[in-house]
């Protein structure tokens, strides 16, 4: 490993790069690596715990792993910077469901597939990194590349999946629905996961877009999601956290009016400093008066307080992704014949709502899950342009991973939250530091938050 890494860093300052990177075609690949893991002999660790209080740096481990041998259409990656997503901390809290499902499942598919039904699970759904190995039957991607990897797992055998690969029946998030994910020193990819890694950003800046960039993007710009437009209004929640601060920039830069709400004052000046004006502290606001009763009232306020920043204007789209908690809100609120576009439910998947404010006014509920690589691709070329920034805000070892998803699982974080994986400080991968350096203050925005 260490020599794999000691060939990626000959590239740092050099003059032509990539003439260094391809010398990893000639290097031996390691048998083993260490990667972020959890454990199927522990699944019920946290029986009879309310989800809060269930504790990631418990269950993830970082452990030495026999390397999987690279298939037809796949690479292998070695991973320099990596990210949490919400989707690691449902991982390590066994929530809703144990991911091992996922893995037998997928293990029953094909002997290829058979690899990722193990004692143990390989978790990360983001990965920036040099490609060290390709598959029979790549022809797009070579050693030496310099890669970012979105987390679309399709087979693309079945003809649902031609039009929207998202429509796939075997449509998988890897690193959470897969093996060998982005939270380790290697991992194991489909080539149609790969992007060209952004030139002018460090290892672990370019890895935080992946997931939550390409997300927003579908929810918000695509024809499979809300189709937003010059002039919409938009209402994000959670609009300084991972997912929240990419739908704010992708507003901006696609003429809508984002109205962010946030839960602190430190929060909404994030949402200032990317540029937004709207801002809304939801602190104040109680949308349940209890477990089994939303609160009317309470979204009548909500509402007045949108318009009052609009100009007597409700949100042609709501930005859905904490669930339960305000779904009832964001349905009441979006404007006759608007949108609610939804994706996960980090407050809870039972989401109630007043019909009558759907049906009588003409709304559209959107479910949007993920991106597919179109999508994933058209959004990190926004990345890659400059006209999209990572909201890295901080930045955490290998080793450190249990803490790092225990920030977002609490979330005691803003934007998103990076995992150097090879890579053995921050700052290295930058390629291009003079464009990087017009966009320093927006690259740096969220840092140490």
């Amino acid at each position: 490993m260490q020599h794999i890494l000691d060939a990626i860093m000959q590239a740092e300052g050099a003059t032509d790069p990539a003439a260094e990177l391809r010398a990893v075609a000639d290097l031996p690949v390691p048998d083993s690596y260490r990667g972020v893991v959890v454990r199927a002999d522990e699944v019920e660790m946290f029986a009879g715990l309310a989800a809060r209080d269930k504790d990631p740096r418990k269950s993830l481990h970082v452990q030495e792993v026999p390397t999987p041998t690279v298939g037809p259409g796949e690479a292998l990656i070695a991973v320099m910077g990596s990210a949490v997503n919400y989707n690691t901390v449902w991982t390590s809290i066994f929530e809703p469901v144990s991911t091992f499902g996922f893995l037998q499942r997928y293990g029953k598919q094909s002997d290829l597939s058979k690899r990722h039904d193990l004692p143990y699970h390989v978790v990360g759904s983001d990965a920036a990194g040099v490609v060290l190995r390709v598959g029979p039957g790549v022809s797009k991607w070579k050693p030496g590349d310099e890669v970012v990897a979105h987390c679309l797992s399709v087979e693309l055998e079945d003809a649902a999946g031609h039009d929207d690969t998202m429509l796939d029946p075997q449509q998988r998030i890897w690193g959470f629905e897969t093996n060998f994910g982005g939270l380790a020193e290697l991992a194991l990819v489909k080539a149609n996961q790969l992007m060209p890694k952004p030139a002018h950003l460090s290892w672990e800046e370019a890895a935080c877009p992946g997931l939550v960039n390409s997300t927003a993007y579908r929810q918000l710009v695509s024809h499979h999601g809300a189709q937003m437009k010059q002039g919409d209004t938009v209402l994000i929640w959670g609009a300084s956290g991972g997912l929240g601060s990419y739908a704010v920039q992708l507003a901006l830069n696609g003429g809508a009016t984002p109205v962010c709400v946030v839960s602190s004052p430190e929060k909404a000046a994030l949402c200032r400093g990317m540029g937004a004006e709207l801002v809304i502290d939801r602190s104040g606001y109680h949308f349940w008066k209890d477990e089994q009763t939303q609160d009317v009232a309470e979204w009548r306020r909500f509402g007045a307080e949108i318009r009052s920043l609009t100009g007597g204007e409700d949100p042609d789209i709501v930005f859905e992704h904490p669930g339960r908690e305000t779904f009832g809100v964001s349905v009441y609120v979006a404007k006759r014949g608007g949108t609610v576009v939804t994706c996960a439910s980090t407050s809870g998947y039972m989401h109630q709502y007043d019909n009558r404010y759907l049906w009588m006014n003409l709304k559209r509920i959107v479910g949007s899950h993920f991106a597919n690589y179109r999508e994933a691709w058209e959004a990190n070329r926004l990345v890659a342009r400059g006209r999209i920034h990572p909201t890295l805000s901080r930045t955490y070892s290998l080793g450190q991973t249990g803490q790092a998803t225990y920030d977002v699982h609490r979330n005691a974080h803003q934007g998103k939250v990076g995992v150097l994986g090879l890579a053995p400080s921050e700052g290295l991968g930058v390629r291009d530091p003079e464009f990087r350096a017009r966009h320093a203050d927006a690259i740096n925005r969220f840092r140490d938050r």
